[in-house]
C-alpha cells in the first residue's frame, strides 16, 4: 500500500512519515519512504520549483511506486504535491493500494515552525516560489483525501494513531 501525504511545506508531512514508518516497522512491516528530496537526488534531477518541474518530480514518484510497491507492505510518501492532477494519477493508478493524508495547519503555524526557513525567505523577497505561500505556485487542496490531519490540531502520536486505524492492519 502507497501512504501519500500532501500538504505545504512544514505541515508536518515527514514528521508524520517518519513516526509512522518506525511504528509500521516494529509491527515488522516491511517500509519504504520516498521524499521529494530523495527522488531528485536519486534521479540527478533539480526542481526549479516551477509547474512543469513540479509536475515532473510528482509523476517520477508515482512511478517509482508504481515499480515498487509489490516489493513492500507500505511505501510511505511525503511530498507538497501541490496539483490534484498528479494526486489523481496516483490514485488512478494504484487504486485500493492508494491511501491519501492532507496534512494542514494554519498558515500562522507554518510561518512560525518555518523548519526550513523558507518562509522568512518568501516573507522577505529572497524567493518566489514557495509553494501555496507565493502567487505563482498555488498548492490545490485535495477535495478526496482519505484522511485529513491537523497539526496544528493534533499531537504527533495521536496523529499515527489516527492513520494506523484506517489502515487495514491488525494489531
Amino acid at each position: 500500500m502507497v501512504i501519500w501525504f500532501t500538504g505545504m511545506s512544514g505541515s508536518g508531512k515527514s514528521t508524520l512519515a517518519e513516526s509512522l514508518s518506525s511504528v509500521l516497522q516494529k509491527k515488522r512491516f516491511s517500509v519504504r519512504i520516498i521524499d521529494g528530496d530523495f527522488v531528485r537526488k536519486f534521479n540527478k534531477t533539480v526542481n526549479h520549483f516551477t509547474v512543469e518541474s513540479i509536475l515532473k518530480n510528482n509523476y517520477s514518484i508515482i512511478e517509482e511506486c508504481l515499480k515498487t510497491f509489490k516489493l513492500f507492505d507500505f511505501i510511505v510518501v511525503s511530498v507538497i504535491s501541490p496539483y490534484e492532477e498528479t494526486r489523481k494519477y496516483a490514485k488512478k493508478k494504484l487504486g485500493k493500494e492508494y491511501f491519501e493524508i492532507f496534512v494542514t495547519c494554519s498558515i500562522e503555524t507554518l510561518i512560525n515552525r518555518d523548519t526550513k526557513g523558507l518562509y522568512q525567505k518568501a516573507i522577505l523577497g529572497e524567493i518566489d516560489n514557495l509553494i501555496g505561500f507565493s502567487e505563482k505556485l498555488h498548492y490545490e487542496e485535495p477535495v478526496n483525501s482519505d484522511l485529513i490531519i491537523r497539526t496544528d490540531h493534533m499531537e504527533d502520536q495521536e496523529a499515527v494513531k489516527l492513520i494506523l486505524n484506517h489502515l487495514p492492519i491488525s494489531d
